[in-house]
Formats: structure tokens, C-alpha cells, sequence
């Protein structure tokens, strides 16, 4: 047995951060016993546990996904852990120890702000001599720059993270970083220079022209170095006004221009430094994640475009910089830009809009690594201008950077479209979590857009460990919802914008804690979050109350259902279904999200107070929107799906709702219409709505407009829009389209809970329980999915073989259960393990098509012939289109019905969505029952492909 992942508020060894009440969390794995009887947590100030100062004693309460350490802990403290567990075979294991290390916490700075008595526009480096004259034991940093610092010691980088101090809401708080500087202190005279840059404290930024200073107008830098000797005794070194500075070789430098680094500029000149009075009362601890190069890649190509440019393939758009080595003679001027497509062969960046996304460099002949500072660029192509000699694809490296998080998931079918559609998303993540949840990362924008965050957040949680992630974002969230009465900004942090509360948006204030809690079974987030969620529920409240109080939310601006594709005005991205049902709809979903909250946090008043809140709003829509048969009077693909996601539709009308959500994708020739609202439900509500097949048929669409439409035109992240690359290669638009914009990568959260059935279960959340119930269709031979949740590793395979029958795989890892359901199946008829299911000492039933099992840890195989046979033969009710497309079936189809051949391509294009059955009343295709009946035996022989 053995105990892996034991992280501190869900970070490995937190150096520095802001814990509050450590919660510990670790997993148990590698044995063969199934549940944990008892654990022991000890805590100590050694790593030798001779100075321990807790001890939990062996204890049947403690839980392995969030255990709140009560002791009190004390500033610049290193605390050491390690748990040892007893599992109900007999096995027992004691883990190495972790550590974390507290911060200032309630210490008085010593230190002062200080900014560099140089030109507010010429960016700087801060200095600082210092003596050591004694052996040490320990030296950290305490360190806040603004905008944006990178800090060395001796000429060393210290860290491995960039963009310190992160992006935040800096009128309202500021983060503080600690480093551990010990190795870098050599004895004798050291050095401390801090290179600072505009970053989105005072850079260009933000809306409204992208305004420059929007939280300040001055470099600043605290700076308190804590030196600990051998001896017992300690030194400070804190900034002030006996520091330097000078002018840094960066002449320019913003998040949306790029950089400029002229290696040349020599300028010796050391200028003072002055006092600044920043205050200390904003300070705090960090929250977010560092922002480390997470994998680094070489092109796959150097092109030679059609204008003579020579341009880097990446083969991937990825968020980062490029890093080069040159040895370029003095004065040469090395220019790259950056793009994520190319267009009639040349490169292309229109779609940044304003953003110049550049990077020069001016060499000094010495030989030189060379890279960005205080910028990052989306990109998939660079151009390359000033290069000494042949451009070869080694000289470059792609640094890929993003928060420091966990790869938790990955999906892997038969379809090679399908997996490069999860991939896509998955880059899509990684480009977009730079600190914050940005909507894209290469235009003059890159903000923490609110509503993409929020329909993304199951997904990103699949993927990725994002506890910690998402808690530094609801943290800054809170912050600009508290002058604001509630009202959450479209955009977070709120730099200089005044707008916001709109639906869907604005759900990320519940939304998004909800899904983390979910996830990672660990309530103190609902904690952190509960009094920004009755906030944002009690804003929309004080609307409805304005507007007289009829439950529904009427007023105020909403983004609708963005970029759909149902709108009667294409001016207009808010699509076709009515904002205000949609805004209700959410009205009603987020109380529903508080009750629930307040009832896991024992807030029972709370819990009934917005549950009966959230059922005033469902009485209030179904008498407004619903007919008395049940019909949905806004009559779109996303108005029937969020009254199916959300519970709006009567219990007795569901069925109906259903139905009419199937016929009017039928309408539409089967292919999704929706935007950012209706997208993220829609395959979740179909699987759960006996349309399964729908579910594939929309995932699997290959044309416009589908996910699978991006991926065969060759890109390798989630675009913005549907059509942001036209069939022809060239791009729909340059105002709004972004190639690297993840919100409709929503689909994986599907690809998990339904193709491959992994289910958090909210009365056990973190995956302590699943509900596992695989959705298989005969278009996919093999789904394989694995997720390193909370607990362990989860694993679930379905496979369709050559005769139709299926096979399950499944991992539940130690100390979790799983509620499997076996479609189309059969009790007696299913084996498991090689033994029937009935000789098996499981529990499990029969409900209707459906056997359900209980299982437990352990790796369980199950094999059975469905009901129902998966592989499908073509019929006549299938669309035409498809039927005519095998030409085994065309010939038959043909031959029984000659007059097919007859017809206009444009007439097939116009009804080909339709079936043969549903063409056979048609003047121009008028066609006997019997005859179609016998057609149908004749095609039903003719097994459609699987992919």
C-alpha cells in the first residue's frame, strides 16, 4: 500500500500561500484492500517528526480528500506532515512527509514600497549589496513588484514561476510571493536585482481602447529578505531608499505589444530610489498558482510563405514564447511575431485586432539564451525577421506556459477525430488558465471573462486539478462583487470595466464553486464562496424586486445565448432564444445552487429560504413560458435545453419537451445551432433524454456547423466561433475570432459522463462515490477514459467487437464505490470477471433495460450481448444523405427506387436531411409501403461502418 498526492489546500508543498486552516488531503493506493478503517495525521516542525506539535492518534474520522488541521500556526514556519493509514485487509502505510510554509501572516513589514526615480515609462531594475559574513541556514524572500517582477539573486532567476505578482483585482488586493533563496546566498557581497515591467497593473489593457495604467502609474517594489545563520541569529534586508536602480535593457514591454530588449543598451548611470506610500493593508499572501513553462516544443516546420517570409510551424497554438540561442553579430535585430494562422499561404494576424504580439531583440554579439519577460503570445505560426543564416527548426523552442495544474484526465475512442477534438480543448485549457480563466490569449483582450469560465469549469475539472485555480478566481470574484451590490463584472478582474450582471456570466459565482465542490469533496470552498453566492442570487433578487417582483428576470443587459447561430439579426450575437427565459432560467438554477450550498454547509435556514426562492421561480417561468400541454413557447434547441438541464419542465411534460427538442433538431437538419449557453447542456441533456444517438450524431458531424468541423480543418485548439475558419481556409472575420477560445470545449465534460460514464455523485462528492453509466453507440468501437479524481484513479473502457457484443472495463480505486449502470442488458445474461453476474458476489438488479451493480475498489470486466443490437444496418429511416453516401446502399436504394438517380443535386442537398420514408409522400419521389418495406430488409443487411 502506499499514500501519493498529499498536497495542502490541493497544492504539492505550498511555499508562501495564504492557507487559512490547512486542509490535508492524500491518496491511497496500491493494495487490495477496499476501504481505509483508520488514518493518523501528524504534523511537526522537523522532518524527522522529533518536534511534533500535532498528532491525531489512529481515527476512523479522518478524511483523505480534506482534513482541517486545528493548530495554530505561526509567520515563516515550515510544518512538515505525514498520515498513516490502515485499509480493512490488514495492509497499512505510512507516507513520506510533505511540507508546507506559512508566510508573513500578521508580521509587521519592515519593509518599504519603493519606485525608481526614472522616467515612469522606462522600465527598470531595482538593486540592492548585501554582506553575508556567516554560514546560513535558511534565507526567503518576501516580494511584491508592480506591475510585473522577475527577481535574481547572484544572476540567478529566483523561482521557477513568471508573471509575478499574478493578475488580480490590485485596487482592491496584492499578492506577495516567498522564495526560498538559500541555495542562491553565497558568503561574501551578494546582489539582489529586480527586473520590473508594466504587465496589467499599468501596461496597455483592458477595454475602452485598451487604457494604459489602470491600477497604477509607478514601478513599485516591497522587497524583505529574512536571513537565518547558523548561529541563532538572523539579518533583514529590506527595501528602501538606500536601494538603486537603473535603466533595464527592456525599452518596451505589454501584455499585448510584446517586448523590446536591446542587449546593446549599456547605460551604467544608477539612479535613487524613493520611498512610495502603496500601504500595507491591501498586502496579502498569494493565492494564485505559479505560472510555470509546463512543456516546452520544437516546430515541426520552417516555411517559406508565398511572400518570401519565413515562418515557425509549432504545429500546435499554444500560449507561451519562443526561446532562442543566438550569437548574432552586434546590432543585429532579431524580429518575431506571432499568428495562429496563415492565409493564402502567407502569415496572417489581422485577428489580434490591435495587438501587435512582437518580440525584438537587439543582439550584442555575445553568445545569448534569449526570451520574453513580461509578455506571453497565443500562437501557432512565427515569423521570423533579422535571423543571421539559415533559419533551422532546432534554434527555436515553444515554451508552453500556464497555472501550475495537474493533468487529472484523458479520453481516448476509435475515432481519431474525436480524440483530436478532446486534445483541442485540453490545449484549449492550457492556454486559457494563465493565472486566470482568460477567453482567449492572443488578441488585445485576454480577460477572465466570467460566462466562459463558468460553462467550462465541469470540464476544466475533468482535466485538470483545478481546486486551487478556481479558488484564487472565486477569491477575486468575491472582491468586485462587494461594490457592487452582488452584481458579478463580465469580466474578472474587473480592470476597467463598469458592466456586467449579465445571466450566465454571472453564474460563475455559483456555478463554479458548485462544480469544485463536486469535484473535490472538499466544503471549505462552498465556504470561502457561500456569501458571494447568496450575493450574486440575492442581485438578481433586488432586480426582480425592482420590476415587481413577478420571480422572473426582466431586466437589465444579458449576453443571451452568444454567438449562436439561431438569431434573426446576424449583427446580433445573442442569439434567437429569448435572453429574459434564459436569464430567469439561471434566476431559478442559481438559488437552486445556494439552497444546495447552504445545506452542505448546515445553513438550514439559508437552504430553505433559496429553495423555496428557486421553486417560486420555476412556478413563475412555467406560467410564462409553458402552455398547459407543456409546449415551450420560445421555440429554439437551447430554450428546450435549459429547461431540461434545469428542471423547469413539469415532471408529467418532460417526455414532450424531449420530443420537441428531437424534432427541431430534426428541423435542422440534425446539427447544433446553440451558443455559449445552450452548447455546454446540449449532448448532456440529450444522453440523459433517451437521445443518445442525437448525442452522437452532433458530436460526430464532420460539417459546419459542428465540433468536429474545427478539427478537419486542421485545428489544434477550440475556436471562438463555429465558422471561424470558412471551408476555403480563410478566416470568417477579424473583429471577434479567436482560434483559441475554449468555451465550446464544453463537449469533454459529455465525453466523460456520458460516453465514458464517470459521474461525481453531490451527496458524495470528490468521487468518494460514482455513478457509472457508459453511453456506448455503434459509430465509436472503443471509448477509453481515465481520471485521477480526488480518491485515486478512475477507469472506465467500453468496447463494441465484430459481433456487437460489448465489454466493460472498470478501475474504482480504494476507498470509493461505484452505482453501475449496464445498458441494454440483461441480468442473467451478463458476466463478470469470467462468472456470470449471478454467481457473483455483487449486488445488482434489473431495472428495466438497465442492470445496476454496486461495486467497490478493485478492477472489474464485464461481458455481455445487448438486448438490442448496437451494430446498425442502414433503412429507409434513415436521411437519405447518409444512406446515399455507402455505395452499397446507393446501388440497392437505386435499384429498388430508380428514380433516386434522377434527382438534382441541388434537390438532394435540400432534402437529404429527410428520410426515404418521410421523401415517400413527395410528388417528385412518391413511393409504396411495401415497396419500402422490402428495401428495408435489402439495406438492413448493409452494416453501417464504424469509425
Amino acid at each position: 500500500m502506499k499514500i501519493i498526492n498529499m498536497k495542502t489546500n490541493h497544492i504539492i508543498n505550498p511555499l508562501g500561500f495564504d492557507l487559512g486552516k490547512p486542509r490535508l488531503s492524500f491518496i491511497t493506493c496500491e493494495t487490495l484492500g477496499v476501504k481505509q478503517t483508520a488514518a493518523q495525521i501528524q504534523i511537526s516542525l522537523d522532518e524527522d517528526f522529533a518536534c511534533m506539535i500535532f498528532d491525531s492518534g489512529k481515527s476512523k474520522e479522518i478524511d483523505s480528500l480534506a482534513y482541517e488541521v486545528t493548530i495554530e500556526l505561526g509567520a515563516y514556519t515550515r510544518y512538515y506532515w505525514r498520515v498513516k493509514v490502515w485499509a480493512d485487509n490488514g495492509d497499512v502505510a505510512l507516507s513520506d512527509s510533505a511540507w508546507f510554509e506559512t508566510a508573513k501572516l500578521d508580521k509587521h513589514w519592515s519593509a518599504k514600497w519603493i519606485t525608481p526615480e526614472i522616467d515612469k515609462n522606462v522600465h527598470p531594475v531595482i538593486i540592492k549589496e548585501f554582506p553575508v559574513s556567516k554560514e546560513v541556514k535558511s534565507v526567503r524572500a518576501y516580494v511584491c513588484g508592480l506591475g510585473l517582477y522577475e527577481m535574481e539573486i547572484n544572476g540567478v532567476k529566483a523561482g521557477e514561476e513568471y508573471f509575478t505578482p499574478h493578475f488580480n483585482a490590485y485596487n482592491k488586493w496584492l499578492q506577495y510571493q516567498t522564495y526560498d533563496i538559500t541555495e542562491l546566498i553565497k558568503q561574501g557581497q551578494n546582489s539582489v536585482n529586480v527586473l520590473l515591467g508594466n504587465g496589467w497593473y499599468k501596461g496597455r489593457f483592458g477595454f475602452e481602447d485598451n487604457t494604459r495604467e489602470i491600477y497604477g502609474d509607478k514601478f513599485a517594489l516591497l522587497c524583505e529578505i529574512i536571513i537565518n545563520y547558523t548561529d541563532g541569529t538572523s539579518a533583514i534586508i529590506n527595501s528602501d531608499n538606500t536601494w538603486k536602480s537603473r535603466k533595464s535593457n527592456i525599452l518596451d514591454s505589454n501584455i499585448y505589444d510584446g517586448e523590446i530588449y536591446d542587449a546593446t543598451f549599456n547605460d551604467l548611470a544608477v539612479y535613487d530610489v524613493h520611498e512610495i506610500d502603496l500601504g500595507f493593508n491591501k498586502l496579502k499572501a498569494r493565492l494564485s498558482l505559479p505560472v510555470v513553462i509546463k512543456e516546452k516544443i520544437k516546430p515541426i516546420e520552417v516555411i517559406k510563405t508565398i511572400d518570401c517570409e519565413t515562418v515557425l510551424d509549432m504545429g500546435q497554438n499554444m500560449v507561451g514564447w519562443i526561446e532562442f540561442k543566438t550569437k548574432a553579430p552586434k546590432g543585429t535585430e532579431i524580429k518575431l511575431q506571432f499568428g495562429e494562422i496563415l492565409q493564402e499561404g502567407n502569415f496572417y494576424r489581422d485577428n489580434l485586432r490591435t495587438a501587435k504580439a512582437e518580440y525584438k531583440y537587439i543582439a550584442n554579439g555575445d553568445e545569448a539564451v534569449v526570451r520574453p519577460h513580461f509578455t506571453f503570445y497565443g500562437f501557432r505560426y512565427v515569423k521570423v525577421s533579422g535571423w543571421q543564416g539559415e533559419v533551422k527548426a532546432n534554434d527555436f523552442t515553444g515554451c508552453v506556459l500556464y497555472s501550475d495544474m495537474q493533468q487529472t484526465g484523458h479520453i481516448e475512442t476509435s475515432n481519431p477525430l474525436v480524440n483530436k477534438l478532446f486534445l483541442n480543448a485540453l490545449w484549449g485549457q492550457k492556454g486559457n488558465f494563465l493565472d486566470v480563466p482568460t477567453d482567449c490569449p492572443q488578441r488585445d483582450e485576454r480577460m477572465g471573462w466570467t460566462g466562459d469560465a463558468q460553462v467550462f469549469s465541469g470540464t476544466a475539472c475533468f482535466n485538470m486539478d483545478s481546486y486551487a485555480f478556481f479558488s484564487k478566481y472565486g477569491y477575486d470574484l468575491a472582491k468586485e462583487q462587494e461594490d457592487r451590490n452582488g452584481m458579478v463584472p463580465m469580466v474578472v478582474p474587473a480592470v476597467n470595466v463598469q458592466g456586467g450582471g449579465s445571466s450566465a456570466w454571472g453564474e460563475a459565482a455559483t456555478v463554479i464553486p458548485w462544480n469544485v465542490y463536486l469535484h473535490y469533496g472538499d466544503k471549505s470552498i462552498l465556504k470561502q464562496q457561500f456569501k458571494s453566492m447568496k450575493a450574486w442570487v440575492d442581485y438578481i433578487k433586488n432586480e426582480d424586486t425592482s420590476s415587481g417582483g413577478k420571480r422572473l428576470w426582466t431586466t437589465g443587459f444579458h449576453f443571451g445565448d452568444w454567438l449562436a447561430l439561431d438569431g434573426d439579426n446576424p449583427n446580433l450575437p445573442t442569439g434567437g432564444t429569448d435572453t429574459q427565459f434564459i436569464a430567469s432560467a439561471y434566476y431559478c438554477y442559481s438559488s437552486k445552487v445556494v439552497a444546495k450550498a447552504a445545506k452542505v454547509l448546515g445553513d438550514e435556514k439559508s437552504a430553505k429560504e433559496y429553495d423555496a426562492l428557486s421553486n417560486e421561480v420555476k412556478t413563475a417561468i412555467i406560467d410564462e413560458y409553458f402552455s398547459k400541454n407543456g409546449r415551450i413557447t420560445v421555440n429554439t434547441q437551447t430554450a428546450y435545453i435549459v429547461a431540461l438541464f434545469m428542471d423547469l419542465v413539469p415532471k408529467e411534460h418532460k417526455e414532450r419537451v424531449a420530443n420537441d427538442l428531437r424534432k427541431k433538431l430534426k428541423h435542422d437538419k440534425n446539427h447544433l445551432k446553440t451558443g455559449f449557453v445552450g452548447t455546454p447542456y446540449l449532448c448532456r441533456v440529450l444522453s440523459e433524454n433517451k437521445c443518445n444517438d442525437l448525442a452522437y450524431t452532433l458530436l460526430l458531424n464532420k460539417d459546419y456547423p459542428s465540433w468536429l468541423y474545427a478539427v478537419t480543418m486542421g485545428a489544434t485548439t477550440i475556436w471562438e466561433r463555429w465558422n471561424s475558419v470558412l471551408p476555403d481556409g480563410k478566416i470568417s472575420g477579424t473583429d471577434m475570432n479567436s482560434l483559441n477560445h475554449y468555451a465550446y470545449g464544453s463537449i469533454v465534460e459529455w465525453m466523460y459522463r456520458y460516453m465514458a460514464g464517470i459521474n461525481p455523485v453531490e451527496d458524495k462528492p470528490g468521487f468518494r462515490q460514482v455513478r457509472l453509466a457508459p453511453q456506448p453507440d455503434y459509430r465509436l468501437k472503443y471509448v477509453k477514459a481515465s481520471l485521477n479524481s480526488a480518491v485515486g484513479t478512475y477507469e472506465s473502457q467500453w468496447e463494441l467487437d465484430e459481433k456487437g457484443d460489448l465489454k466493460f472495463k472498470f478501475i474504482i480505486p480504494f476507498n470509493a464505490t461505484a452505482t453501475l449502470e449496464l445498458p441494454n442488458a440483461k441480468l442473467e445474461n451478463v458476466w463478470v470477471n469470467g462468472k456470470p453476474l449471478k454467481e457473483a458476489n455483487i449486488c445488482a438488479s434489473q431495472c428495466g433495460k438497465i442492470v445496476i451493480a454496486d461495486l467497490t475498489s478493485g478492477t472489474w470486466e464485464f461481458y455481455y450481448m445487448p438486448e438490442e443490437d448496437y451494430i446498425k444496418g442502414y433503412s429507409t429511416q434513415m436521411p437519405m444523405i447518409e444512406i446515399l453516401a455507402n455505395e452499397e446502399a446507393k446501388k440497392v436504394v437505386i435499384e429498388y427506387l430508380p428514380q433516386i438517380a434522377l434527382l438534382s443535386s441541388e434537390l438532394l442537398k435540400k432534402v437529404g436531411h429527410e428520410s426515404i420514408r418521410e421523401l415517400s409522400t413527395k410528388p417528385f419521389l412518391i413511393i409504396a409501403s411495401e415497396i419500402l418495406d422490402k428495401l428495408d430488409i435489402k439495406l438492413n443487411k448493409i452494416k453501417i461502418s464504424v469509425e
